[in-house]
């Protein structure tokens, strides 16, 4: 009997503290004109709501993070929770408060960002470890908002336990992603990442995200188009897309089968306002594909 499938996610945990402006402000000007609104974010956080949304009851997913002892973390988690998401978290104090991200956002889309990672830099190899001893993972998705340590000891524990290792190589590492090639049974970069990593990947199976193009799987030279859609936000659309992918792995099915699955998630999920608000549900990603495929069929 097969393990029941379940996505271990190795990640970041951020809130988004956005202000909409008619226009940016300059060096020490201060403009007033902003409407404010807070979301959950953090690339680890979105991929595992991606995943879970995915599976629904098909799986599971855990959510290996750190997030500080503050009433933002304790609503993140919360997210999490209701998207029936098991949470490991780091044993914290008020030393380091939960990831913010501060962003200002202008009419046309143009934006200011600055990160304060907060909690996420406190999550230690030790404890990710232990974590995964702990999860019955089938398949481990990691990206690089935590600490490089701590995202190899992820791989070292699925190279020991014969558990595919996925890694989102983002924000950029080109040293620890070279260190870890041997260990990552597949890489979701996008193109310009892949650019960054040159030939650094050369033993497990590569998947470039190309936006609202699809994706290509290196190797074979797959192409996997993209459905048409009239994007609103393309906000957390890749952490949509590695999320999606790692739940079909961990469901057995084929490694285009699960791009197919996780570049028509990504289109989806850019129809909605937000990082998170727009990934489909289980139901809603089977319609969608169902519907593709007898399309194309005709």
């Amino acid at each position: 009997m097969n393990a029941r499938p379940r996505v271990a996610v190795v990640g970041a945990i951020n809130v988004d503290l956005v202000v909409t402006l008619g226009r940016l402000p300059g060096a020490g000007e201060t403009v007033t004109d902003g409407s404010f609104a807070r979301h959950h974010g953090g690339k680890g956080g979105n991929q595992a709501v991606a995943a879970a949304r995915a599976l629904g009851d098909a799986g599971d997913v855990v959510m290996i993070c750190s997030v500080g002892s503050d009433d933002l973390g304790s609503d993140a988690l919360a997210a999490l929770r209701d998207d029936d998401i098991a949470i490991e978290r780091a044993d914290l104090t008020s030393e380091r408060p939960t990831g913010v991200a501060l962003i200002l956002v202008d009419g046309n889309g143009e934006n200011l960002i600055g990160v304060a990672p907060g909690a996420n830099d406190m999550l230690e190899p030790q404890t990710v470890h232990a974590a995964l001893e702990r999860s019955s993972a089938t398949v481990v998705l990691a990206s690089l908002e935590v600490p490089g340590a701590s995202v190899a000891a992820a791989a070292d524990w699925c190279q020991d336990h014969g558990v595919p290792f996925v890694l989102n190589p983002a924000p950029m590492d080109t040293g620890l992603v070279s260190g870890l090639a041997d260990r990552i049974a597949y890489a979701i970069p996008n193109e310009h990442e892949l650019a960054q990593l040159g030939d650094a990947l050369h033993d497990g199976t590569v998947i470039e995200t190309r936006g609202s193009s699809g994706a290509l799987i290196h190797g074979p030279n797959e192409r996997v188009p993209a459905p048409q859609v009239d994007a609103v936000d393309t906000t957390g659309a890749g952490d949509c897309f590695c999320g999606v992918f790692a739940a079909g792995i961990a469901e057995g099915r084929p490694v285009r089968v699960s791009v197919e699955r996780a570049v028509t998630a990504a289109a989806l999920s850019v129809l909605v306002a937000g990082a998170r608000e727009g990934m489909p549900t289980r139901r809603e990603l089977e319609e969608r594909v169902s519907s593709r495929s007898t399309t194309e069929e005709r």
